[in-house]
């Protein structure tokens, strides 16, 4: 840390990025994972829906298939530039924790789709047939009969997911995080601020304390301290995400 003095002689405190503990990193990395998570998860789960149950096996969904899937091996940095120039200069949306998720979720969304329409695609004909039956509709046979059973499937993709967010730092070095930020994310005026404002990240704050500053033995603890934590961090949230599949799973029976 230093001090400045202030014109009026008023001792001015603040924290540079290479100190001052990751508090702020790990809170920025929970959100930018929960909330580009959210985002995947819903765009994918609908996407699967529909070329699982709704879509004809024609030559246009064969194409989209086959373009998911090549997009699953696009480099990282690809969907950072993608993300600045759209998110950040098209939508102006500058560097900012919304620029981020739908970046961040755009990278993981095709591994998320194959995933879910695969869980779709393990669950038994016969329980469709079965509720069609029964007069249910279509709507109502993938809500009640189907979507369930292929919950634990979705959420072992999400936890794949997690893994590669939160691990990230092309895209949300163009997208999302700052080098340096004295605010907590939630200390703003307005509440709308909110996700319009950048984050500082772990992978970020590795990143720039490991290259971008001089080095002794204090940034050399300081990368492996960080890099121990978003391990950690990383772990808690699959870990979450393991335990929300295991107890989905025992309430089902087939």
């Amino acid at each position: 840390a230093w001090k400045t003095e202030h014109p009026a002689d008023v001792a001015v405190t603040s924290v540079a990025y290479s100190a001052g503990g990751v508090w702020p990193c790990i809170v920025g990395t929970a959100l930018l994972v929960i909330g580009s998570m959210v985002l995947a998860l819903a765009v994918g789960i609908c996407s699967a829906i529909y070329l699982n149950e709704y879509s004809q096996n024609t030559r246009s969904i064969r194409l989209i298939r086959i373009a998911i899937l090549n997009l699953a091996g696009v480099p990282s940095i690809v969907f950072g530039l993608f993300g600045f120039g759209l998110f950040v200069i098209f939508f102006h949306w500058n560097v900012s924790l919304l620029a981020g998720w739908f970046t961040l979720g755009l990278m993981i969304l095709p591994a998320i789709i194959t995933a879910s329409e695969e869980s779709l695609r393990a669950v038994p004909n016969g329980l469709r047939e079965g509720s069609l039956a029964l007069g249910a509709t279509k709507w109502q046979t993938i809500r009640k009969n189907v979507l369930p059973y292929a919950i634990p499937g979705i959420l072992t993709s999400s936890i794949l997911g997690i893994g590669r967010v939160a691990g990230e730092t092309a895209p949300i070095m163009f997208t999302a995080a700052y080098a340096m930020r004295d605010e907590m994310p939630w200390q703003v005026q307005r509440w709308t601020d909110f996700v319009f404002q950048g984050v500082m990240a772990l992978p970020y704050h590795i990143y720039v304390v490991s290259s971008k500053i001089p080095q002794n033995e204090y940034t050399e603890r300081v990368q492996y301290g960080a890099a121990c934590i978003l391990l950690l961090l990383v772990f808690a949230i699959a870990l979450a995400s393991i335990v929300l599949r295991e107890r989905t799973r025992k309430r089902l029976s087939w």
